[in-house]
């Protein structure tokens, strides 16, 4: 019987030697899954993109910015027409005539000239630029040729708008004749150079009088 009584009570012992064993077991699993959460929680801050670590930690543009990439400077418009060269010893060039052709002729002073006003009968040495007023293309220029052009005044030998219009001009002056049709070539023209009924634009320089 005591041998009975001993082979029981060891299975007891054993048991709660077991029970003693797991405790500490059990404390260093919890512990250890514990430890195991902080890790992975770690790791899953560490492997966040870098661009959204980035954005957040970039200001937002501000308001002034926006507006600038999102409206730019519209390109500023040309201004209409143009100016004359004076310098006297280079071609000038006729920006393109805007709005409707005048009815009578005009004469505008580029640069004023010295000296006596030519008149009637006088012989004059000029250099000169004619365009289309409806094109603004040119048609003709002695420059071109290298030649200046030689003629009486009030003869009869150029148009009549070149006769009235040279009229009291001084040399090495720079003059601009806006010439209508009537006072040039008239309803026929002057093909193929210059259409029916066209107003005609010069800029003559008067080289010499005699």
């Amino acid at each position: 019987m005591r041998v009975d009584a001993e082979r029981m009570r060891a299975p007891a012992l054993a048991q709660d030697r077991f029970r003693t064993m797991q405790r500490p077991m059990r404390k260093n699993v919890t512990a250890l899954t514990a430890a195991l959460l902080a890790a992975l929680a770690l790791a899953a801050c560490g492997d966040e993109p870098k661009d959204s670590r980035d954005s957040a930690s970039k200001p937002a543009p501000s308001e002034d910015t926006v507006a600038t990439e999102t409206n730019p400077q519209e390109p500023s418009t040309p201004t209409e027409g143009g100016t004359i060269s004076k310098n006297l010893k280079q071609k000038p060039e006729i920006p393109k005539p805007a709005g409707s052709p005048p009815p009578k002729l005009e004469v505008k002073e580029i640069v004023k000239g010295k000296g006596k006003p030519a008149k009637e009968g006088d012989k004059l040495t000029v250099q000169y630029v004619g365009v289309a007023f409806s094109t603004g293309e040119e048609f003709d220029a002695s420059w071109e040729r290298d030649e200046p052009f030689e003629f009486t005044l009030g003869n009869g030998e150029v148009i009549p708008g070149w006769d009235q219009g040279l009229v009291g001009m001084k040399v090495g002056g720079r003059r601009k004749l806006t010439i209508p049709a009537e006072l040039a070539y008239g309803a026929q023209g002057s093909p193929p150079a210059i259409g029916p009924n066209e107003t005609l634009v010069f800029v003559i320089d008067l080289k010499k009088v005699s």
